[in-house]
Protein backbone atom coordinates (compact mmCIF):
# COMPACT_ATOMS: atom_id res chain seq x y z
CA UNK A 1 0.00 0.00 0.00
CA UNK A 2 2.44 2.37 0.59
CA UNK A 3 3.84 1.60 -2.40
CA UNK A 4 0.96 2.78 -4.03
CA UNK A 5 0.55 5.89 -1.51
CA UNK A 6 3.95 7.10 -3.05
CA UNK A 7 2.48 6.65 -6.88
CA UNK A 8 -0.32 8.49 -6.38
CA UNK A 9 1.45 11.01 -4.30
CA UNK A 10 3.35 11.03 -7.84
CA UNK A 11 1.20 11.53 -10.11
CA UNK A 12 -1.00 14.18 -8.12
CA UNK A 13 2.39 16.35 -8.23
CA UNK A 14 2.87 16.16 -11.43
CA UNK A 15 -0.62 16.66 -12.50
CA UNK A 16 -0.36 19.90 -10.52
CA UNK A 17 2.27 21.10 -12.62
CA UNK A 18 0.64 20.00 -15.47
CA UNK A 19 -2.37 22.13 -14.98
CA UNK A 20 0.04 25.03 -14.06
CA UNK A 21 -1.94 25.00 -10.36
CA UNK A 22 0.77 27.12 -9.11
CA UNK A 23 0.38 29.97 -12.05
CA UNK A 24 -3.40 29.68 -10.60
CA UNK A 25 -2.33 30.57 -6.86
CA UNK A 26 -0.70 33.44 -8.25
CA UNK A 27 -3.79 34.55 -10.56
CA UNK A 28 -5.79 34.27 -7.25
CA UNK A 29 -3.86 37.09 -5.50
CA UNK A 30 -3.82 38.97 -8.14
CA UNK A 31 -7.64 38.90 -9.07
CA UNK A 32 -8.02 39.60 -4.80
CA UNK A 33 -5.81 42.92 -5.19
CA UNK A 34 -8.96 43.73 -7.62
CA UNK A 35 -11.67 43.12 -5.77
CA UNK A 36 -10.34 44.47 -2.96
CA UNK A 37 -10.00 47.66 -4.77
CA UNK A 38 -12.79 50.36 -3.82
CA UNK A 39 -14.28 51.11 -6.57
CA UNK A 40 -14.46 47.20 -7.80
CA UNK A 41 -18.16 46.79 -8.47
CA UNK A 42 -18.74 50.23 -10.57
CA UNK A 43 -18.18 47.95 -13.44
CA UNK A 44 -20.66 45.39 -12.26
CA UNK A 45 -20.28 42.73 -15.46
CA UNK A 46 -16.85 43.18 -15.36
CA UNK A 47 -16.98 42.60 -11.37
CA UNK A 48 -18.80 39.17 -11.63
CA UNK A 49 -16.76 37.88 -14.22
CA UNK A 50 -13.79 38.92 -11.84
CA UNK A 51 -15.79 37.45 -8.86
CA UNK A 52 -16.72 33.96 -10.75
CA UNK A 53 -12.84 33.69 -12.21
CA UNK A 54 -11.89 33.82 -8.88
CA UNK A 55 -14.43 31.41 -6.70
CA UNK A 56 -13.33 29.08 -10.08
CA UNK A 57 -9.87 28.81 -9.68
CA UNK A 58 -10.15 28.67 -5.39
CA UNK A 59 -11.82 25.74 -5.66
CA UNK A 60 -9.13 24.28 -8.43
CA UNK A 61 -6.35 25.19 -6.57
CA UNK A 62 -7.93 23.83 -2.90
CA UNK A 63 -9.17 21.16 -4.37
CA UNK A 64 -5.93 19.54 -5.58
CA UNK A 65 -3.99 21.34 -2.17
CA UNK A 66 -6.70 19.23 -0.07
CA UNK A 67 -6.15 15.93 -1.94
CA UNK A 68 -2.27 16.60 -2.29
CA UNK A 69 -1.93 17.14 1.82
CA UNK A 70 -4.83 13.63 2.26
CA UNK A 71 -2.51 11.71 0.66
CA UNK A 72 0.26 13.06 2.25
CA UNK A 73 -1.58 11.72 5.88
CA UNK A 74 -2.53 8.34 4.62
CA UNK A 75 0.84 7.80 3.55
CA UNK A 76 2.12 8.95 6.71
CA UNK A 77 -0.74 6.55 8.58
CA UNK A 78 0.53 3.67 6.46
CA UNK A 79 4.14 4.09 7.27
CA UNK A 80 3.46 4.07 11.08
CA UNK A 81 0.92 0.99 10.76
CA UNK A 82 3.36 -0.82 8.41
CA UNK A 83 5.48 -0.83 12.12
CA UNK A 84 3.15 -2.37 14.10
CA UNK A 85 0.32 -3.51 11.87
CA UNK A 86 -3.99 -3.49 12.69
CA UNK A 87 -6.06 -5.16 9.93
CA UNK A 88 -8.83 -3.01 10.97
CA UNK A 89 -6.44 -0.10 10.15
CA UNK A 90 -4.87 -1.82 7.35
CA UNK A 91 -8.67 -1.89 5.57
CA UNK A 92 -9.06 2.12 6.70
CA UNK A 93 -6.19 2.49 4.50
CA UNK A 94 -7.35 1.00 1.67
CA UNK A 95 -10.55 2.11 1.52
CA UNK A 96 -8.88 5.68 2.16
CA UNK A 97 -6.74 4.93 -0.47
CA UNK A 98 -9.54 4.07 -3.01
CA UNK A 99 -11.59 6.93 -2.70
CA UNK A 100 -8.37 9.23 -2.91
CA UNK A 101 -7.74 7.40 -6.43
CA UNK A 102 -11.55 8.20 -7.02
CA UNK A 103 -11.17 12.27 -6.43
CA UNK A 104 -7.54 11.56 -8.21
CA UNK A 105 -9.52 10.24 -11.45
CA UNK A 106 -11.66 12.83 -11.04
CA UNK A 107 -9.62 15.87 -11.17
CA UNK A 108 -7.30 14.08 -13.96
CA UNK A 109 -9.75 14.64 -16.31
CA UNK A 110 -8.97 18.26 -16.70
CA UNK A 111 -6.31 17.42 -18.37
CA UNK A 112 -7.64 17.32 -21.59
CA UNK A 113 -9.04 20.99 -21.39
CA UNK A 114 -5.63 21.81 -23.17
CA UNK A 115 -7.07 24.22 -25.43
CA UNK A 116 -5.98 28.02 -25.28
CA UNK A 117 -9.70 29.14 -24.83
CA UNK A 118 -11.30 25.54 -23.13
CA UNK A 119 -11.26 27.45 -19.22
CA UNK A 120 -13.84 30.33 -20.58
CA UNK A 121 -17.30 30.90 -21.04
CA UNK A 122 -18.82 29.77 -24.84
CA UNK A 123 -21.36 31.08 -27.02
CA UNK A 124 -23.81 28.75 -28.34
CA UNK A 125 -26.22 29.20 -30.77
CA UNK A 126 -29.05 26.64 -32.32
CA UNK A 127 -30.05 26.40 -35.78
CA UNK A 128 -33.06 24.55 -37.05
CA UNK A 129 -32.55 22.79 -40.42
CA UNK A 130 -35.00 22.78 -43.15
CA UNK A 131 -37.99 20.17 -42.02
CA UNK A 132 -40.28 22.61 -40.72
CA UNK A 133 -42.07 22.84 -37.55
CA UNK A 134 -40.58 19.36 -37.08
CA UNK A 135 -36.86 20.73 -37.63
CA UNK A 136 -37.60 23.53 -35.26
CA UNK A 137 -39.35 21.27 -32.36
CA UNK A 138 -36.14 19.20 -32.82
CA UNK A 139 -34.06 22.10 -31.82
CA UNK A 140 -35.95 23.10 -28.78
CA UNK A 141 -35.21 19.78 -27.09
CA UNK A 142 -31.17 20.40 -28.37
CA UNK A 143 -31.58 23.86 -25.89
CA UNK A 144 -33.48 22.27 -23.61
CA UNK A 145 -30.63 19.20 -23.54
CA UNK A 146 -27.35 21.97 -23.39
CA UNK A 147 -29.45 24.00 -20.49
CA UNK A 148 -30.08 21.00 -18.59
CA UNK A 149 -26.30 19.93 -18.74
CA UNK A 150 -24.93 23.57 -18.06
CA UNK A 151 -27.40 23.50 -15.12
CA UNK A 152 -25.27 19.87 -13.81
CA UNK A 153 -22.10 21.77 -13.93
CA UNK A 154 -23.09 25.10 -12.42
CA UNK A 155 -23.23 26.97 -15.81
CA UNK A 156 -24.97 30.04 -16.10
CA UNK A 157 -26.67 30.65 -19.38
CA UNK A 158 -27.99 33.62 -20.95
CA UNK A 159 -29.95 33.93 -23.55
CA UNK A 160 -28.72 36.70 -26.37
CA UNK A 161 -31.02 36.11 -29.21
CA UNK A 162 -33.77 34.01 -30.10
CA UNK A 163 -36.12 33.37 -32.72
CA UNK A 164 -39.66 30.95 -32.19
CA UNK A 165 -40.90 28.61 -34.60
CA UNK A 166 -44.72 29.70 -35.65
CA UNK A 167 -46.35 26.71 -34.32
CA UNK A 168 -43.73 25.15 -32.01
CA UNK A 169 -40.07 25.05 -31.54
CA UNK A 170 -37.37 27.70 -32.01
CA UNK A 171 -35.94 28.81 -35.59
CA UNK A 172 -32.96 29.65 -34.31
CA UNK A 173 -31.26 31.28 -30.29
CA UNK A 174 -28.11 32.04 -29.17
CA UNK A 175 -26.78 31.80 -25.31
CA UNK A 176 -23.85 32.79 -23.17
CA UNK A 177 -22.58 29.98 -21.72
CA UNK A 178 -20.75 31.25 -18.15
CA UNK A 179 -18.57 29.17 -15.87
CA UNK A 180 -15.02 27.67 -15.56
CA UNK A 181 -13.74 25.62 -18.59
CA UNK A 182 -17.59 25.87 -19.96
CA UNK A 183 -16.01 25.89 -23.49
CA UNK A 184 -14.05 23.26 -22.56
CA UNK A 185 -17.11 21.32 -21.41
CA UNK A 186 -19.55 22.39 -24.86
CA UNK A 187 -16.97 22.26 -27.87
CA UNK A 188 -17.75 18.92 -28.28
CA UNK A 189 -21.14 19.66 -29.44
CA UNK A 190 -20.50 21.65 -31.86
CA UNK A 191 -21.63 20.36 -35.12
CA UNK A 192 -24.99 19.07 -36.79
CA UNK A 193 -27.23 16.37 -34.77
CA UNK A 194 -29.72 14.11 -36.08
CA UNK A 195 -32.80 12.69 -35.20
CA UNK A 196 -34.56 9.99 -36.29
CA UNK A 197 -38.53 9.39 -35.19
CA UNK A 198 -41.91 9.38 -35.53
CA UNK A 199 -43.16 13.07 -35.95
CA UNK A 200 -45.93 13.90 -33.29
CA UNK A 201 -46.70 16.77 -35.48
CA UNK A 202 -47.15 14.05 -38.50
CA UNK A 203 -51.31 13.06 -38.64
CA UNK A 204 -50.20 9.83 -40.26
CA UNK A 205 -47.58 9.04 -37.64
CA UNK A 206 -44.98 8.20 -40.34
CA UNK A 207 -40.82 8.60 -39.43
CA UNK A 208 -39.02 11.87 -39.84
CA UNK A 209 -35.64 12.58 -40.31
CA UNK A 210 -34.86 16.02 -38.51
CA UNK A 211 -31.24 18.00 -38.55
CA UNK A 212 -30.37 21.23 -36.14
CA UNK A 213 -26.62 22.74 -36.28
CA UNK A 214 -25.11 23.98 -32.75
CA UNK A 215 -22.26 26.28 -33.08
CA UNK A 216 -20.07 26.32 -29.93
CA UNK A 217 -17.40 29.11 -30.23
CA UNK A 218 -15.15 30.71 -27.40
CA UNK A 219 -15.90 34.11 -25.70
CA UNK A 220 -13.30 36.46 -26.51
CA UNK A 221 -12.99 39.17 -23.98
CA UNK A 222 -13.95 43.02 -25.34
CA UNK A 223 -10.01 43.96 -24.68
CA UNK A 224 -9.06 40.75 -26.75
CA UNK A 225 -11.25 41.55 -29.95
CA UNK A 226 -9.19 42.15 -32.62
CA UNK A 227 -11.60 43.53 -35.85
CA UNK A 228 -11.11 46.08 -38.38
CA UNK A 229 -14.38 48.12 -38.09
CA UNK A 230 -13.70 49.00 -41.82
CA UNK A 231 -14.63 45.62 -42.20
CA UNK A 232 -18.01 45.37 -40.50
CA UNK A 233 -21.51 46.16 -41.46
CA UNK A 234 -23.71 47.08 -38.42
CA UNK A 235 -27.75 47.26 -38.79
CA UNK A 236 -30.00 48.39 -36.09
CA UNK A 237 -33.11 47.14 -35.45
CA UNK A 238 -36.27 47.19 -33.41
CA UNK A 239 -35.93 43.96 -30.97
CA UNK A 240 -38.78 41.48 -31.28
CA UNK A 241 -40.60 38.75 -28.98
CA UNK A 242 -42.95 35.70 -29.95
CA UNK A 243 -45.32 35.90 -32.20
CA UNK A 244 -43.23 39.05 -33.78
CA UNK A 245 -44.54 42.00 -31.38
CA UNK A 246 -42.26 44.28 -30.50
CA UNK A 247 -40.59 44.08 -26.78
CA UNK A 248 -39.60 47.90 -27.06
CA UNK A 249 -40.07 51.14 -29.16
CA UNK A 250 -36.47 51.53 -29.86
CA UNK A 251 -34.18 50.35 -32.25
CA UNK A 252 -31.97 48.25 -29.88
CA UNK A 253 -31.23 45.19 -31.80
CA UNK A 254 -28.58 45.14 -33.63
CA UNK A 255 -27.12 42.91 -36.08
CA UNK A 256 -23.70 43.03 -37.12
CA UNK A 257 -22.05 41.12 -40.86
CA UNK A 258 -18.53 40.64 -41.72
CA UNK A 259 -17.85 41.56 -44.81
CA UNK A 260 -14.65 39.82 -45.91
CA UNK A 261 -15.98 36.31 -44.78
CA UNK A 262 -19.99 36.84 -44.55
CA UNK A 263 -20.78 36.35 -41.35
CA UNK A 264 -23.76 37.57 -39.69
CA UNK A 265 -24.78 37.49 -36.01
CA UNK A 266 -27.08 39.55 -34.44
CA UNK A 267 -27.91 40.12 -30.68
CA UNK A 268 -31.43 41.91 -29.24
CA UNK A 269 -31.85 40.17 -25.78
CA UNK A 270 -30.12 43.20 -23.56
CA UNK A 271 -31.28 46.46 -22.72
CA UNK A 272 -29.82 48.77 -24.97
CA UNK A 273 -28.21 49.07 -28.69
CA UNK A 274 -24.98 49.20 -27.15
CA UNK A 275 -24.95 46.17 -24.98
CA UNK A 276 -26.32 44.22 -28.19
CA UNK A 277 -23.62 45.70 -29.74
CA UNK A 278 -20.98 44.21 -27.42
CA UNK A 279 -22.49 41.18 -27.34
CA UNK A 280 -22.80 40.58 -31.04
CA UNK A 281 -19.05 41.69 -31.38
CA UNK A 282 -17.81 39.01 -28.90
CA UNK A 283 -19.99 36.45 -31.14
CA UNK A 284 -18.53 37.39 -34.10
CA UNK A 285 -15.09 36.83 -32.83
CA UNK A 286 -15.53 33.75 -31.06
CA UNK A 287 -16.77 32.29 -34.62
CA UNK A 288 -13.91 34.60 -36.50
CA UNK A 289 -11.31 32.63 -33.85
CA UNK A 290 -13.54 29.72 -34.33
CA UNK A 291 -13.55 29.37 -38.58
CA UNK A 292 -9.51 29.91 -37.86
CA UNK A 293 -8.80 26.89 -35.47
CA UNK A 294 -10.40 25.05 -37.99
CA UNK A 295 -8.35 25.98 -41.12
CA UNK A 296 -5.56 25.29 -38.78
CA UNK A 297 -6.80 22.09 -37.92
CA UNK A 298 -8.00 20.97 -42.00
CA UNK A 299 -4.27 22.34 -42.97
CA UNK A 300 -2.95 19.05 -40.73
CA UNK A 301 -5.38 16.74 -42.00
CA UNK A 302 -4.75 17.74 -45.48
CA UNK A 303 -0.84 17.57 -44.64
CA UNK A 304 -1.67 14.00 -43.00
CA UNK A 305 -3.95 12.94 -46.49
CA UNK A 306 -6.82 12.78 -43.74
CA UNK A 307 -8.91 16.06 -44.94
CA UNK A 308 -12.93 14.88 -45.59
CA UNK A 309 -14.81 17.25 -48.15
CA UNK A 310 -15.74 20.24 -46.31
CA UNK A 311 -19.66 20.14 -46.06
CA UNK A 312 -21.33 22.67 -43.95
CA UNK A 313 -22.98 21.13 -40.98
CA UNK A 314 -20.87 17.49 -41.37
CA UNK A 315 -23.32 15.53 -38.89
CA UNK A 316 -21.75 14.27 -35.50
CA UNK A 317 -24.49 12.81 -33.52
CA UNK A 318 -27.34 10.80 -34.10
CA UNK A 319 -30.44 10.47 -31.81
CA UNK A 320 -32.82 7.67 -32.97
CA UNK A 321 -35.67 7.10 -30.90
CA UNK A 322 -38.09 4.95 -34.14
CA UNK A 323 -37.73 1.61 -34.33
CA UNK A 324 -34.89 1.67 -31.46
CA UNK A 325 -33.48 4.00 -29.43
CA UNK A 326 -29.74 4.96 -29.86
CA UNK A 327 -27.25 8.13 -29.41
CA UNK A 328 -24.32 7.49 -31.67
CA UNK A 329 -21.36 9.79 -31.90
CA UNK A 330 -20.07 10.06 -35.70
CA UNK A 331 -16.65 11.17 -34.34
CA UNK A 332 -15.53 9.22 -31.07
CA UNK A 333 -17.97 5.97 -32.11
CA UNK A 334 -19.48 6.15 -28.31
CA UNK A 335 -23.38 5.15 -28.09
CA UNK A 336 -25.89 4.52 -25.56
CA UNK A 337 -29.61 3.13 -25.54
CA UNK A 338 -30.49 5.63 -22.88
CA UNK A 339 -31.60 8.41 -24.92
CA UNK A 340 -33.96 10.07 -22.28
CA UNK A 341 -30.63 10.22 -19.97
CA UNK A 342 -28.94 12.33 -23.09
CA UNK A 343 -31.79 14.21 -23.91
CA UNK A 344 -32.22 15.60 -20.37
CA UNK A 345 -28.34 16.55 -20.21
CA UNK A 346 -26.27 13.32 -19.04
CA UNK A 347 -23.50 14.39 -21.94
CA UNK A 348 -20.54 13.74 -20.08
CA UNK A 349 -19.14 10.23 -21.32
CA UNK A 350 -19.97 11.78 -24.61
CA UNK A 351 -17.67 14.93 -23.57
CA UNK A 352 -14.85 12.58 -22.11
CA UNK A 353 -14.80 10.60 -25.20
CA UNK A 354 -14.52 13.62 -27.68
CA UNK A 355 -11.43 15.09 -25.25
CA UNK A 356 -9.98 11.92 -25.47
CA UNK A 357 -11.00 11.29 -29.28
CA UNK A 358 -9.34 14.66 -30.17
CA UNK A 359 -6.12 14.63 -28.09
CA UNK A 360 -5.60 11.52 -30.18
CA UNK A 361 -6.37 13.55 -33.66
Amino acid sequence: MIEQLLSLQTKIASTIQLLDIPKHRQEMKELEGIMQASNFWADQEKARNVSQTFEALKNEVTGWDKLASNVSGLLALAEDVAKNPDQDMIAEIAKQFSELTVEFNRREFFILFSGHHDAGNAIVSFHAGSGGTEAQDWTEMLVRMILRFCESHNFAATLLDESRGNEAGIKSATFKIGGRYAYGYLQSEHGTHRLVRISPFDAEKMRHTSFALIEVVPEIAAENIRIDPKELRIDTFMAGGKGGQSVNTTYSAVRIVHIPTGISVQCQNERSQLQNKDSALKILAGKLQKMQEEKEIAERLSLRGELKSPEWGSQIRSYVLHPYHMVKDVRTKYETADTDAVLNGELDQFVESYLRWKVGQ
